[in-house]
């Protein structure tokens, strides 16, 4: 593949689909609590010394573990899609690789949501 060949519209659609639906997962997980379980928490020293006190966690629903869950599956059902699109036919084997690298840092929004919510 060289450096000026492009990729299919509908290729790139579904690699920038599937950044949105990683970013937006990466993203809610971030605002759950740390634990899927209750579980307790543990003051400084007791446990993980490096981790400082951590507070107890009260789990999370029902409904945000099936949120979880249909999050990560439309990733997967992205991912292969992108995996399996017939473009990486066209690609010699050995440039399969660094093609699919160029393909995901041409589809990177410009700005990643989950940074943009932080600041």
């Amino acid at each position: 593949m060289t450096s000026s060949e492009a990729f299919p519209d509908d290729l790139l659609k579904l690699q920038e689909e599937l950044h949105r639906a990683y970013a937006e997962h990466r993203a809610y997980l971030a605002g759950l609590p740390w634990s899927v379980e209750p579980i307790k928490g543990w003051v400084r020293g007791e446990r993980f010394s490096h981790r400082g006190d951590v507070p107890d966690s009260p789990g999370w629903s029902e409904e945000e573990k099936e949120t979880v869950d249909r999050m990560w599956a439309e990733i997967c059902g992205l991912a292969i899609a992108v995996v399996d699109h017939p473009h990486w036919a066209t690609v010699a084997r050995e440039d399969v690789v660094s093609a699919r690298m160029k393909l995901k840092k041409q589809a990177r929004p410009a700005e990643d949501p989950v940074e943009t919510e932080a600041a």
